[in-house]
């Protein structure tokens, strides 16, 4: 029986190195072009598209295999084969990067020195409301749909947001993704261990190529199969474990209107544009489950406010202990950071920014008032907000 909590402490090298020397063999890949570089990639002109029925599907369990069982990580050749599309969601890219630097806001990036490169928040709604016609011929794509479902079955939300990294733009820190890779050590370690093998079957990550990126510019980096160590997502925090993929990732050159895919757990991040003249620009897509949302809507934030009073009595009184206050907290406010709106509620100084139960339990430390938790929770809201 596998430990049912994981810590930094007990990733093993040795167990890691075992597990990312796996070979991956294109055998198990009949549909697939070739393995490079450890890494399966499809010519996407021959995969049977929408509506193929059993083909269909024998290719989708191919690409699941390979995200979950295999590699972690799928590449697809002409996803886009006309470029005329990308040069149009390009320019509507530019022209939105434009706007932040005239108006001087920057987005940061969680895992890069902010404004470093040029990133783009919520990317998928600006270019639908900026030019809708753009946006339905380049998400009518069958590749997008093809790896969404492959690896999350039907329902599934897709988001966006750009990354271009500038010449001379540094590498990004190895890691891992959404949902567990955006948290510190101590809060990962909360989470049970079924929860870390969990977590990478509700996101799906992706990208997609806007202009070409020989290795130069710095496409992103891979590990294969790293997403298979059971504590991956604690591991690569480890200074020998981090020692030991510096000098082991693989990068894949990419052209432009390929596609890349891979599961959110293994340990990637972009490269060094070395070039003194390319702007590498990259759609990041993060695709998520239907199964990751509550039943109901509840409106957490009058919750709160409703309780505040009640528990900052409790804990000046002491009739409440703290963990019994805490777990008042947690079954009322809203503890997860995200989704919100990133170009306002930035993650400064973390991976994440404040949720909004850690603005109750910062209130309640430092004796705030009623009236101040309700103005901290409505810029909260205006901050998180589309609008």
């Amino acid at each position: 029986m596998s430990a049912s909590w994981l810590t930094e402490e007990d990733a093993d090298l040795s167990e890691f190195i075992t597990t990312v020397s796996t070979k991956t063999r294109l055998a198990d890949y009949p549909h697939a072009a070739r393995v490079e570089k450890g890494i399966v990639v499809f010519d996407a002109a021959t995969l049977p598209r929408a509506g193929k029925g059993a083909d269909r599907r024998i290719v989708m369990a191919e690409i699941a295999h390979a995200l979950m069982e295999g590699p972690g990580v799928v590449a697809f050749e002409g996803a886009f084969h006309d470029h005329g599309i990308i040069d149009r969601v390009s320019a509507a890219f530019n022209g939105i990067i434009a706007e932040q630097h005239a108006s001087g806001t920057a987005a940061g990036d969680h895992f890069a020195k902010p404004g470093a490169n040029d990133r783009i928040w919520n990317a998928l709604e600006k270019l639908a409301l900026r030019d809708p016609d753009a946006f339905a011929e380049y998400y009518a794509n069958d590749v997008i749909a093809l790896a969404s479902s492959s690896w999350l079955g039907p329902g599934y939300q897709v988001t966006s947001q750009v990354n271009v990294v500038n010449p001379g733009g540094q590498a990004q820190v190895p890691h891992c993704d959404y949902h567990l890779g955006f948290m510190g050590r101590e809060q990962n370690e909360e989470y049970p261990a079924h929860v870390h093998r969990l977590s990478p079957a509700l996101t799906l990550q992706g990208a997609v190529a806007h202009t070409d990126m020989p290795i130069e510019t710095g496409p992103t980096f891979y590990l294969p199969h790293s997403q298979k160590f059971p504590s991956v997502y604690l591991a690569w925090r480890r200074p020998d474990i981090a020692a030991y993929i510096a000098e082991h990732t693989v990068q894949l050159a990419l052209a432009k209107g390929d596609a890349v895919f891979f599961n959110p757990a293994l340990i990637h991040g972009a490269g060094t544009n070395v070039t003194s003249d390319v702007r590498r620009m990259a759609n990041l897509l993060q695709v998520s489950s239907a199964f990751g949302r509550a039943m109901e809507n509840i409106d957490r934030t009058s919750m709160t406010s409703a309780l505040y009073p009640v528990l900052a009595e409790a804990k000046r009184t002491g009739s409440m202990p703290d963990d019994a206050i805490d777990n008042v907290i947690s079954a009322s406010a809203e503890g997860y950071a995200f989704p919100t709106n990133l170009d306002r509620d930035q993650p400064i100084g973390g991976l994440a920014p404040p949720s909004q139960a850690d603005f109750v339990r910062t209130a309640l430390r430092e004796g705030w008032d009623e009236q101040a938790l309700a103005d901290e929770l409505r810029n909260h809201t205006e901050r998180r907000a589309n609008t």
